[in-house]
């Protein structure tokens, strides 16, 4: 059965009526995607303020600087409760996969929802909206919402995605639309400068040694075009870096001057190459690369898994943007 249009009244409606609930999010967890997953719980409880029901948010791992949001104590990182729901919602995931192992949830739910803005997601689930344009799910969120239930504790969760999603207003997705949800936020007295600050600027002890090293040894590939460097598990324990140490890295790499695109890997604990990609221009579709390779995102900003090669994942990657480029080139 195809996917069928996610309105306003459905989506009011599907909360209201279910005696259970499940928020689900996508592996890796951003910071858009702890914002809409958090932000659909909060308007979850205000829209059934008094009423008795179940509800459960689930994401892979934790992320110490989005404990700022209520809520984020009571995120559950348990797949095996053994519990099924009525209603399963899920935000900023653009396929089944990237559930992780949640995905059980989402299949074995009565009626499911999905709330996105990855062009690539084909749809999945009994009703959606996939809107490829907006800046975030958190954007995407929004909309659906009766704003007569958009409280404080909500707004903080949706000015939170959408500063990640647009590197704090800086990519293109950026619209008047976006500006005018951050302000509808910031009208609810929500501490914006501080969320800013602390969630998107603030790094630990441990990432600014991640940082300096992968700074210090900043690699080039195409003349230039392409900037990335890589980090292996040696070198993460010599950092003492976690996973969620390696936040935010693409982003300083993105930004050398001249580069088209960036690229960044880091070894997983599993033994793969986690890849975080990022395109400077509109020549360079990163969101290519990485569905090839079971991931996805979007045109400028997407991710995936590889095998553990750094040299040879790039030679891929590399031949790939070139393609694009040398093909926009000719037309």
């Amino acid at each position: 059965m195809s996917m069928e249009l996610l309105t306003k009244e459905i989506f009011e409606d599907s909360i209201r009526k279910a005696g259970s609930i499940c928020v689900l999010g996508h592996v890796s967890p951003d910071g858009d995607c702890f914002g809409s997953v958090l932000a659909v719980y909060h308007y979850i409880k205000r829209l059934r303020e008094g009423e008795e029901f179940r509800l459960q948010v689930y994401l892979e791992e934790e992320n110490p600087k989005f404990s700022f949001m209520d809520g984020s104590d009571l995120i559950s990182t348990d797949s095996n409760d053994g519990r099924e729901y009525e209603l399963a919602v899920v935000c900023d995931c653009a396929d089944t996969k990237r559930l992780g192992r949640f995905e059980k949830y989402f299949r074995s739910a009565r009626r499911s929802l999905l709330i996105d803005h990855h062009y690539t997601n084909e749809g999945f689930g009994d009703f959606g909206v996939i809107r490829g344009t907006a800046s975030s799910a958190c954007e995407v969120l929004f909309d659906l919402m009766d704003e007569r239930y958009f409280d404080r504790e909500t707004a903080e969760c949706i000015y939170t995605g959408i500063i990640h999603d647009t590197g704090v207003f800086r990519y293109s997705s950026t619209s008047a639309h976006t500006l005018e949800i951050a302000g509808k936020c910031i009208e609810k007295g929500i501490a914006f400068g501080s969320i800013i600050e602390e969630s998107f600027f603030s790094m630990s002890f441990e990432q600014k040694r991640v940082l300096g090293y992968i700074l210090s040894g900043i690699r080039q590939r195409a003349g230039g075009k392409i900037a990335y460097n890589y980090l292996s598990m040696e070198e993460r324990k010599k950092l003492g870096a976690e996973d969620m140490d390696m936040d935010g890295m693409i982003d300083h790499i993105r930004t050398t001057t001249g580069a088209l695109a960036a690229a960044y890997m880091y070894e997983t604990k599993d033994g793969r190459a986690k890849v975080s990609l990022r395109s400077n221009s509109d020549l360079v579709d990163v969101s290519r690369i990485c569905s090839a390779n079971g991931g996805g995102g979007h045109k400028k900003a997407a991710g995936c898994f590889m095998s553990l090669d750094f040299e040879k994942n790039m030679d891929e990657i590399e031949a790939d943007l070139m393609e694009q480029i040398d093909h926009a080139a000719a037309l």
